[in-house]
């Protein structure tokens, strides 16, 4: 694995049942459920948080994978909602990939597919104790915002607007 900055790193859209795809997810599920219940994750829970993944799946979102050469070592997902907004999901990059760039580089890939698809303004949530994932999104731009949505485990919610000189569209309810 690449500790650097991940520049042979590829991101591409993949279906959430992709191999590499659920590779990603699992893994993203037993971290979150590792360090928000301080013990490991029984399958039964992963297979809850995995879901179908319908929600990062086309018309409903878009599901990316990183891969450094062939190994797949992150993703994100996002929700396409109203109004020319999207919800930023999953973002993860594997205990091995990370303090490379790896979170800049799939949040950087999840914004260009926004906008080309006319999205412009990105939502997101997460919990307090996902600092890494709060201090990375601050750095890239994205501000405090009004609370979205009905996660029960969101506890900050922050945008971005993806447009400049776009006025901010409040998400749909």
């Amino acid at each position: 694995m690449n500790n650097s900055a991940p520049s042979g790193w590829t991101v591409t859209e993949a279906p959430v049942g992709h191999p590499d795809a659920m590779v990603l997810r699992r893994a993203y599920a037993e971290e979150l459920i590792r360090r928000y219940c301080d013990r490991p994750a029984a399958e039964s829970e992963i297979v809850e948080v995995v879901g179908d993944g319908s929600d990062v799946s086309e018309p409903q979102g878009v599901f990316l994978v990183a891969r450094d050469g062939e190994l797949p070592v992150g993703c994100v997902g996002m929700r396409w909602l109203d109004g020319g907004v999207a919800e930023l999901t999953r973002v993860f990059v594997r205990v091995e990939a990370r303090r490379g760039g790896g979170g800049t580089t799939l949040v950087g890939a999840a914004e260009e597919v926004a906008r080309a698809r006319g999205v412009s303004r990105m939502l997101l949530n997460t919990r307090k104790d996902l600092v890494e994932a709060i201090a990375l999104y601050g750095r890239l731009g994205y501000r405090a915002t009004e609370p979205y949505g009905d996660d029960p485990y969101a506890e900050v919610w922050l945008s971005k607007d993806l447009v400049q000189g776009c006025p901010a569209q409040p998400p749909a309810q």
